[in-house]
């Protein structure tokens, strides 16, 4: 088990599996909630000590369920990869509830893949449903995210 931690946040690995990678992150905001989500979907592919941070990329969302907002960012993260084979290597985000739904301001920085200067580490397929959660537990925003490799 791998843990990653600042003051306030922190994200784990729980287990590696040939097809899985199961992590939980743990902030006092939302927002260092999704970057700690960011940051772990992104470490797991590359190795991010070697990603400068030279392109900026917002990405923005909303939704009723914090889980489903949660969701469709990691899996923007993923589109962002695939499609225009950036990795981010640094998130500064913002989640406010407003009215009924919650809204996600994102700024994340990284740059194109290049193999010749990131190693990657396995390929993330997909952000998958199975044992997604999204709860605030004594003050303290958790989720757990599985990720399909």
């Amino acid at each position: 088990m791998v843990l990653f931690s600042t003051m306030t946040a922190k994200r784990k690995y729980i287990e590696e599996h040939t097809a899985d990678i199961l992590f939980q992150a743990e902030a006092s905001t939302l927002g260092e909630l999704f970057e700690q989500c960011g940051m772990a979907v992104e470490e797991s592919q590359i190795e991010l000590k070697n990603v400068s941070q030279e392109v900026e990329k917002e990405i923005t969302g909303e939704n009723k369920n914090v889980e489903y907002l949660l969701f469709d960012f990691l899996d923007d993260l993923l589109f962002h990869k695939d499609a225009d084979q950036l990795i981010f290597s640094k998130f500064k985000i913002k989640v406010d509830e407003v009215d009924d739904l919650f809204v996600m301001n994102c700024k994340a920085f990284g740059e194109k893949i290049d193999r010749g200067k990131h190693e990657q580490l396995v390929d993330v397929k997909a952000i998958t449903m199975h044992m997604f959660e999204v709860k605030k537990e004594k003050g303290i925003w958790k989720a757990q995210v599985l990720i399909d490799i």
